[in-house]
């Protein structure tokens, strides 16, 4: 199993996850993809690849490339899921997984905090192997294109 910046095992802030995400930022995502959502998709790309950072250049291409992938999506799905990957907590689900498991996270990921997720994934998953992408963004797997595919397939082939 691989997770890419993926949010388990929760993302919401609470008096036990203290690093978690504010949940007036999840009611501002709902916001955003109920009102606007192509404006919405298409500013998340910043924060998302990093483009707010020194030193990284914006990719117009990427840029619209993402909002036309979140575009296809339905509004509904859209909308449901913000709930799943934010207030749902899958610390039990976790400690389940009975397969290898790959955790790759960057540590500058501006939308699922590598404190709240990776770190405490790897904590829970059995057999997991965490790698931390230093100065990657959430969008690693595009940015970081060929370390990260090198390393999915390395894991696989082990």
């Amino acid at each position: 199993m691989v997770l890419v910046g993926a949010v388990p095992p929760l993302m919401l802030q609470t008096a036990a996850n203290p690093h978690g995400t504010p949940l007036s930022v999840f009611d501002g995502i709902r916001d955003g993809t109920a009102k606007n959502r192509s404006q919405f998709f298409f500013d998340l790309t910043v924060p998302f690849y990093g483009f707010n950072r020194d030193g990284v250049a914006s990719n117009d291409g990427l840029r619209e490339n993402f909002r036309r992938i979140g575009l296809q999506g339905g509004i509904k799905g859209q909308y449901d899921c913000i709930r799943e990957f934010s207030e749902v907590d899958y610390t039990e689900d976790l400690k389940r997984i009975d397969r290898p498991t790959l955790i790759i996270h960057g540590d500058d990921d501006q939308i699922v905090p590598i404190d709240a997720s990776a770190h405490r994934a790897a904590e829970l998953v059995p057999n997991a192997t965490l790698k931390v992408y230093p100065g990657a963004p959430h969008g690693l797997a595009e940015t970081e294109a060929d370390r990260f595919n090198a390393d999915v397939l390395s894991f696989i082939r082990s």
